[in-house]
This record gives C-alpha cells, sequence and structure tokens, in this order.
C-alpha cells in the first residue's frame, strides 16, 4: 500500500514514515504542497495523509485542488486543528477522514486500511492466486495456509503483482510501487527484489516470470490459469 505524507514537521514525519514502512507501507513526504503536488503528478498513491498547516498552501487548498482535478485518492486529514469547523469544512471539501494530534500510531494505519478497503469498494479485500493468499485486513501474505514473512518491499511488490495476477507490471510501474520516491536505488534494484520473492516463492504453485518487453508477471502453475480473484470476507 504506497501513502504520501504531507507534514511540514520534519521529527514527526521522519517518525511515521519509519513507522508505516516497518508496517508494511511503502510512504513518500512531501514537507510542503508544492512537493506533495509534484508527488501526485507523477505517482498514483493507494491514499494520501494531510497536514493543514503547510508552509506554502493550506492544505483545504491542495485537497480542493485534487477535487476539482477529479483525483479521488482517499484523503486522511492529520491536524493539530480540532476545531469543529475545521472538520466540517475539510469533509466539505472532499475528505475522506479526519485525525487530530496527537494519535495513536495503530489508529492512523487502521484508518488507512479502511480508507482503501472502501476506494476498492469491498468491505474486507482479500486476493489470491493458486494458494498464495492477501488480506488487507491484517496486510498478511500467506502461501498453502502459512504465514509468508516479507520485507516491506518485498510485501510492496507482491502486493502490485497480486493485483494484476495474469497480467504483467512494467518494471518502472512496479519500481515506483516498492521504492519511495527519495531512494537513492537504481532503476534494476527491483530485480534484487524479485530475486528473493521468487526464491520465497519456490516449490510453491505461483511463480513471477518475466515478459520480454512488458515487464513482470505473477501466475499459478497448478492449473495454467492467473487470474487473481478478489473475494470479500466476513
Amino acid at each position: 500500500m504506497r501513502i504520501l505524507l504531507v507534514e511540514d514537521e520534519l521529527d514527526m514525519a521522519s517518525w511515521l514514515v519509519r513507522a508505516l514502512t516497518q508496517s508494511g507501507f511503502v510512504a513518500d513526504h512531501a514537507p510542503d504542497a508544492r512537493t506533495a503536488e509534484a508527488f501526485m503528478a507523477g505517482t498514483e498513491y493507494d491514499a494520501i495523509v494531510l497536514d493543514l498547516r503547510l508552509p506554502d498552501k493550506h492544505g483545504l487548498s491542495v485537497l480542493a485542488d485534487m477535487r476539482n482535478s477529479d483525483d479521488r485518492t482517499p484523503v486522511l486529514i492529520l491536524t493539530a486543528q480540532g476545531a469543529l469547523q475545521d472538520r466540517v469544512r475539510g469533509l466539505n471539501l472532499g475528505a475522506d477522514d479526519f485525525l487530530t494530534k496527537p494519535f495513536e500510531l495503530a489508529e492512523l494505519e487502521a484508518r488507512l486500511a479502511a480508507l482503501v478497503r472502501r476506494s476498492r469498494g469491498k468491505q474486507h479485500p482479500r486476493l489470491q492466486c493458486a494458494s498464495l493468499s492477501y488480506d488487507s485486513e491484517s496486510h498478511a501474505f500467506t502461501l498453502r495456509g502459512t504465514l509468508l514473512p516479507l520485507t516491506p518491499r518485498e510485501q510492496a511488490a507482491l502486493t502490485a503483482l497480486l493485483m494484476r495476477s495474469g497480467a504483467p507490471v512494467g518494471k518502472s510501474q512496479l519500481f515506483a510501487k516498492v521504492f519511495t520516491n527519495d531512494s537513492t536505488a537504481g532503476p534494476d534494484a527491483i530485480e534484487v527484489v524479485l530475486h528473493r520473492l521468487r526464491r520465497k516463492l519456490a516449490d510453491s504453485d505461483v511463480r513471477i516470470v518475466t515478459v520480454r518487453g512488458l515487464g513482470y508477471m505473477l501466475e499459478s502453475i497448478a492449473d495454467g490459469s492467473s487470474g487473481a480473484r478478489a473475494a470479500a470476507t466476513a
């Protein structure tokens, strides 16, 4: 799950990016509106955490511009302002949720997961290809019913592949899902992540194949079909 954190308090932003990364998110940080808008123009995010008091532009103006341009990315407003009028105005402009500082990290993560679930139109989406399954509620992958231990980058890559199981994902698109915008990694770094994933999927009924000229694809070995299926769970 790729998140854009728009926050000008650098200490808080650094802590949040580390914490979200440890929880399996891929988090980019923008310290101001200009940087945030540049990120949004070049990257597709699953959700945005938006502070209101930014140094160059009010967060609600950023939100209004997003919605006016028909950007429907879920937005959670994160701010020290708890006044009712701020909440009402934010929600009226198209915010999806509102969390006031100070807050608990677990609550922020739960709210982000809920926003993404709702945006995808499923209450508890689960993606599956053969015996590989991903539950967005727990952010956990299982393989043949057993928890699959993954690093955050491995998890981001496998999520992107599973969401388009049976269809190739371009190398640059996959790189953008795995590495943050400020990463110094070269484009071939994605090969290292995929190599580790292939080792962890060895001897299973799914595999990652290279599609020449198109990218990489996750497919089922068992029956020759490779379509991921989404199912609602209680």
